[in-house]
């Protein structure tokens, strides 16, 4: 699967709508971030059960505000609508895959025990 442009239009729905998405904030004039969009891609490529998602920090500064990014490049690890995961700066491509392979293994249970709660106090 391609890597997706991520934007304000889209950013919820994606979330909401799959289990398990990584996000990469970066901008154009960022080097290192440039530089690391060949191994976010060639992982995309690896990991097709994984929603592969990018931010440009300059077109949409409110997803980054939002999330607290303030250094680029950063990545953010989400799994069922929950960040799991934030990484910053420049990290290879086995660093990487050691990331995605910890967040496959994360055990979910209080994540799901806090929606369970929370679902429960709405009725």
């Amino acid at each position: 699967m391609a890597v997706l442009t991520l934007t304000k239009a889209n950013f919820k729905e994606t979330i909401e709508s799959n289990d398990f998405v990584i996000v990469d904030f970066w901008a154009p004039w960022c080097d290192p971030c440039v530089a690391f969009t060949p191994t976010f891609e060639a992982a995309a490529e690896k990991n097709p059960d994984i929603i592969f998602g990018m931010v440009n920090t300059e077109t949409d500064g409110e997803i980054s505000d939002y999330f607290d990014v303030k250094q680029i490049p950063g990545l953010l690890v989400i799994r069922e609508r929950a960040g799991i995961h934030a990484q910053v700066g420049e990290i290879g491509a086995p660093a990487f895959d050691e990331i995605i392979k910890w967040a496959r293994d994360f055990d979910m249970t209080q994540v799901r025990n806090h929606y369970a709660e929370e679902d429960a106090k709405k009725k």
